[in-house]
């Protein structure tokens, strides 16, 4: 066992089943699974993508968040001891604004940017006289390689050599991936003023139509419709312990973090400065009170797809040179509170 274990060199982090799911449909080839082991509750999905040999791991059902994020990542590199670099791949709320036309869909990549290194988290710090909240603490940036790696697909990208819409368009090969992970199963993106709060009840049947923001259609660029209109935006992305909706919160912290953030989601700075991964976020709401989920699968789809483009640009060789990632040690409640000081 330990020597087919020691191929694996990729660790890819999913919090939801439906996040797991899409990333599954993008394995080129998956490998059985291993024996149960008690020592270890992770589930594992085995596969190769490209060149690459990848293992998957989800968060437990209903465990979601930076502590539960940890504690998968170090289960997997005790078991998985060749990984040299990760992604955690997943859904996320938009933050749009003038400065990034974000749409449900649409795909946030970490990347460093106005003095952040890809992720920050919003919800560490120390209280201060006045009101006043300053965040502590410092995340790391994403692996060189996988920077370098972001900046070849964008240039690819510039030429036409994206495979990011062949690879979404795997999630329509089937009936059932079609009814669940096609853009045709999301419904229409509606994006309401910040001010305007959700009506109620399980969809915006009953919210204000004169309350939406007026956005241009985007161009259709090639056959592959509505697929071909996803934008991926590279830059911040805020992680914290607890889902954000709402809407006069979320621009707030954007602009006390600079004005720039893209996207919220709940289990990157978990990672960062143990697991070196690049995260990558499929768009499914904006974090605001009229959030739903209808645009879950096809935000996971998006995300998982825009991964395999960048796995497919990864060298084999260049992953091979690279140290793998030593599990951190289980730190103790005080060692946290300490570190965020």
């Amino acid at each position: 066992m330990t020597s087919d274990l020691s191929k694996y060199t990729i660790g890819w982090i999913a919090a939801l089943h439906i996040e797991l799911a899409a990333a599954t449909v993008m394995l080129d080839e998956e490998h059985p699974k291993l024996p149960y082991d008690e020592r270890d509750p992770n589930q594992y999905t085995l596969g190769r993508i490209g060149g690459h040999n990848v293992v998957i791991a989800c968060l437990p059902a209903g465990q979601t968040g930076t502590s539960a994020a940890t504690a998968v990542a170090t289960q997997m590199l005790n078991k998985f001891k060749s990984i040299r670099i990760g992604f955690l791949v997943g859904i996320g709320g938009g933050v749009p604004s003038p400065k990034a036309d974000i749409r449900l869909g649409d795909v946030v990549v970490s990347l460093p940017d106005m003095g952040h290194g890809g992720v920050v988290q919003y919800d560490l710090g120390k209280a201060e006289a006045k009101g006043h909240f300053r965040r502590t603490g410092h995340l790391n940036t994403p692996p060189k390689l996988l920077l370098s790696v972001v900046t070849k697909a964008r240039a690819r990208y510039e030429v036409g050599e994206s495979k990011h819409v062949q690879y979404l368009a795997k999630f329509s090969e089937t009936t059932i991936l079609k009814k669940r992970f096609s853009r045709n199963s999301t419904g229409q993106d509606k994006l309401f003023q910040p001010t305007y709060d959700h009506a109620g009840g399980t969809t915006c049947e009953n919210c204000k139509s004169e309350m939406l923001l007026d956005r241009p259609l985007r161009e259709v660029d090639g056959p592959s419709g509505a697929d071909s209109t996803v934008e991926v935006h590279f830059g911040t992305i805020a992680s914290g312990n607890m889902v954000m909706k709402d809407a006069n919160m979320r621009d707030n912290i954007s602009e006390q973090l600079g004005g720039h953030i893209l996207c919220f989601e709940m289990e990157a700075a978990g990672l960062m400065n143990d697991f070196p991964c690049l995260v990558v976020r499929g768009i499914c709401d904006y974090a605001d009170s009229h959030k739903q989920d209808q645009w879950q699968r096809y935000a996971a789809a998006t995300a998982a797809a825009y991964t395999k483009e960048l796995l497919m640009w990864t060298p084999p060789a260049a992953v091979s040179i690279l140290d793998s990632i030593k599990p951190s040690e289980p730190v103790s409640a005080a060692e946290v509170s300490h570190r965020g000081q």
